[in-house]
C-alpha cells in the first residue's frame, strides 16, 4: 500500500490525525561540525581543546591544518585577531617595545618547517601507567611556519648582556587556580636564526586553535615552547619560577625505575625531542595476500639530523637498513620506506628504529619517567597475512 493510499484509508477510519505524524518524512539533523575543524581526529580534552591525529592521516611530509594536532594547556582566548593585537617586548631591553602583527610582517620574513611532537606524545604506554592526557602516537604534526625572526625582534628592543633568558606568555587565562601558562627559553636559543615568532602556518594566517596571530616556534625542542597566542617577551637574567618551568616539563637526570618517585634535584628541565619513527603504512591490524608488503613513515630527532631507519619484519630478529627519501632537513621527520615479501600466512611484526647524525639510537624500551615524557621505543605494528 502506498502512503497515498494508507491516507485515504486513515481519513475514512478517524485515524488521520494520529498517522500523519508518523508519516511525515523523517529529517536527520546534520552532525555538528567541529568548533576547529578537526572533525577527522580524536577529541581528548573539550575545554582546553586537546585532539590527536590518527596515523593514517600523518602520511604526508606536511601535515594539513586540519589533520595537525591540538594540545592547549588553556583555553583558547576570545579574540585571536591580527587587528589590535600587540607584542609587548620588555626587561632586560634598552627599548621597550610593542609591536603589531603589522610591525612583524615589516620585518625580514623566514619560513622554517618544523616537527612539533608534545612531549607528552605517547604517554598512554608507559608501564606503569602515568597522569595526564594518555596520546598515543599522533600528538606530532610537521609543518611550514613564516615569521620574523625573534633575534630580530629582541635586537629592535636592544636587548641587554644582562638578559640570560626569555620569558614568553601569551593571551590565554588560566582556569580556577591554575597557574599562567609560561615558558623561557635561554638567550642562545631565542636569538638563534631558527626561532621565529609564526603569522602563518602551512602559507595562511595561524588559524586560532593553532595560536592565532601570534606563535613562538622554537625548532627542535618539545611543543610545548612554541607559545600559542603570543603577547609579551620578558627578557630576564633568571630562570622563570612559573610551574611550568620550576615544576612542570622536567625530566630525570638519571634512569630511574618504573614506578619511582623521583626528587625534585634529580630532574632537569626538557628541552629537545629524542631519536624517534613512526610507520605510517600499513597501519596496525591491516591484513593482506602473500606477496609484497610496503613499510613506510617518518623519523626524526629535534635538532639533530635523521642518519638512517633499520626495519625488522620477524620481531627484532634482524634488521634491514630502509631507504631515506630526500634530504636530510634540521628539525623535520625524514619519510623511509622499506618492502618485503611475505611468502606465507602468518602474522608479521613490524618495527623501526631510528638512528640520529650523533649516533642516538631509537631504543627497545623507553626510558621511564613520573610524567610520560619522551616515548620513544621501537615503533611497531602487525599485520597479517593470510
Amino acid at each position: 500500500m502506498t502512503r497515498r493510499e494508507l491516507l485515504a484509508l486513515a481519513r475514512g477510519t478517524g485515524l488521520a490525525a494520529a498517522l500523519l505524524p508518523s508519516l511525515r518524512p523523517v529529517r536527520v539533523l546534520a552532525q555538528a561540525r567541529d568548533p576547529w575543524g578537526k572533525d577527522a581526529l580524536t577529541r581528548l580534552s573539550v575545554r582546553p581543546p586537546d585532539y590527536e591525529t590518527p596515523v593514517s592521516l600523518l602520511d604526508s611530509a606536511i601535515t594539513p591544518i586540519e589533520h595537525f594536532y591540538v594540545r592547549c594547556h588553556l583555553p583558547v582566548p576570545a579574540a585571536t585577531g591580527a587587528e589590535g593585537w600587540s607584542l609587548r617586548i620588555e626587561g632586560e631591553v634598552a627599548t621597550p617595545l610593542s609591536l603589531s602583527v603589522s610591525d612583524l610582517r615589516a620585518l625580514p620574513a623566514v619560513t622554517t618547517t618544523v616537527t612539533l611532537e608534545c612531549a607528552g606524545n605517547g604517554r598512554a604506554f608507559f608501564t606503569p601507567p602515568v597522569a595526564g592526557i594518555q596520546w598515543k602516537k599522533g600528538a606530532v604534526g610537521t609543518a611550514r611556519w613564516t615569521g620574523a625572526r625573534l633575534a630580530d625582534v629582541l635586537r629592535r628592543a636592544g636587548v641587554q648582556d644582562t638578559g640570560r633568558f626569555v620569558h614568553m606568555t601569551g593571551a590565554d587565562r588560566p582556569l580556577g587556580t591554575m597557574p599562567p601558562f609560561v615558558r623561557h627559553v635561554p638567550m642562545d636559543k631565542a636569538m638563534h636564526p631558527d626561532t621565529v615568532i609564526a603569522y602563518e602556518m602551512n602559507g595562511q594566517p595561524i588559524p586560532p586553535v593553532h595560536g592565532a596571530p601570534l606563535r613562538a616556534i622554537i625548532p627542535g625542542w618539545e611543543g610545548a615552547y612554541s607559545m600559542k597566542w603570543l603577547n609579551r617577551l620578558q627578557v630576564s637574567a633568571a630562570a622563570s619560577d612559573s610551574f611550568w618551568v620550576a615544576t612542570a616539563y622536567r625530566y630525570p637526570v638519571k634512569r630511574v625505575a618504573p614506578g619511582a618517585a623521583v626528587d625534585a634535584k634529580d630532574m632537569a628541565p626538557l628541552t629537545g625531542l629524542v631519536v624517534k619513527s613512526l610507520i605510517t603504512t600499513p597501519l596496525d591490524g591491516a591484513a593482506f595476500a602473500p606477496g609484497p608488503i610496503r613499510v613506510a613513515g617518518f623519523a626524526w630527532a629535534g635538532e639533530t639530523d635523521i642518519a638512517r631507519v633499520d626495519v625488522s619484519t620477524n620481531h627484532g630478529e634482524t634488521w634491514q637498513p630502509a631507504r631515506l627519501i630526500g634530504a636530510a632537513e634540521r628539525y623535520t621527520w625524514r619519510r623511509f620506506e622499506y618492502q618485503f615479501t611475505a611468502d606465507r600466512p602468518a602474522s608479521y611484526l613490524i618495527l623501526s628504529r631510528a638512528t640520529d647524525a650523533s649516533g642516538n639510537v631509537q631504543p627497545a624500551v623507553s626510558h621511564w619517567n613520573p610524567s610520560g615524557y619522551l616515548w620513544n621505543e621501537y615503533d611497531r605494528v602487525r599485520v597479517e597475512v593470510k
